[in-house]
């Protein structure tokens, strides 16, 4: 959660970037000219909510998982270490997803903040709970990808990591190195998610511009092409590179106090 307070004005250019035609450096400039300093953070409670909750579940379940399914051995099949990946990221969207709407409203309005609870009976004025497990199918499928990717990249770094150079699995340099990998290869793999999602999750709250995951995926494509799936891959990158490594580890360090196996 403490690592939020750097990354937060990176996500907001990312997700800006996303809604618009406009390139980071337009919309680091704009933001900062017209809302000031301050607006880079806009929507953090709610970030912050969504890393109490989210965030918690799919690290923190990650290795009691990993072990219950028999893939706690450094030399376990890697796909099992995907598996236990992906079912923590799943269930960890989920109790994720209302603040992940709320956050996304709040980072792409451009005008003054509304007050928390007003946005919250806004939504469910205009949409009810439905509203606020708006994109959860993609949301879902994004947090999969991701917690796979990150912990299962991360898994199988840190054996090679160790097997080259011949640090400690439990080291900070090779959790370093192995979280830095992760960051890259998640961004890779998450960016078609991250963008549709942010497209669903963005939709007034009086209005559906999108029937859902499949027809928002497949205007965006028809409208802007292929690549802007890809569309804010550097601030995704910029955000998930120091994100996963404090993340990762804080995990690590956590595990080990309270007697947990690590990584």
């Amino acid at each position: 959660m403490f690592a939020v307070n750097f990354t937060h004005p990176i996500e907001l250019v990312k997700t800006r970037v996303q809604v618009s035609n406009e390139g980071v450096i337009s919309t680091c400039s704009s933001t900062m000219r017209n809302e000031g300093i301050g607006a880079f953070w806009k929507g953090i409670p709610w970030a912050y909510c969504r890393e109490g909750s989210y965030t918690a579940i799919r690290l923190g379940a990650y290795a009691p998982v990993r072990d219950a399914i028999g893939a706690g051995a450094p030399d376990a099949p890697a796909h099992m270490k995907f598996l236990a990946g992906a079912l923590t990221g799943a269930v960890g969207s989920v109790a994720g997803n209302p603040f992940d709407v709320l956050k996304t409203l709040s980072q792409t309005n451009k005008s003054e903040s509304l007050p928390l609870m007003s946005l919250v009976g806004k939504m469910y004025r205009d949409q009810g709970m439905s509203g606020f497990y708006r994109g959860v199918q993609v949301n879902i499928m994004r947090a999969i990808t991701l917690n796979a990717t990150k912990m299962g990249v991360y898994d199988i770094s840190k054996g090679y990591v160790v097997e080259t150079t011949g640090w400690k699995r439990n080291s900070a340099k090779t959790a370093f190195f192995s979280s830095f990998l992760a960051g890259f290869f998640m961004t890779v793999t998450v960016s078609p998610f991250d963008r549709v999602r942010t497209a669903l999750m963005n939709q007034p709250t009086d209005a559906k511009l999108y029937e859902g995951m499949s027809d928002c995926l497949v205007k965006t494509v028809r409208n802007e092409g292929i690549l802007s799936l890809w569309k804010g891959f550097i601030p995704i990158w910029a955000r998930f590179a120091p994100m996963a490594t404090l993340q990762l580890l804080t995990i690590e360090f956590l595990y080990s106090a309270f007697g947990f196996k690590g990584i």
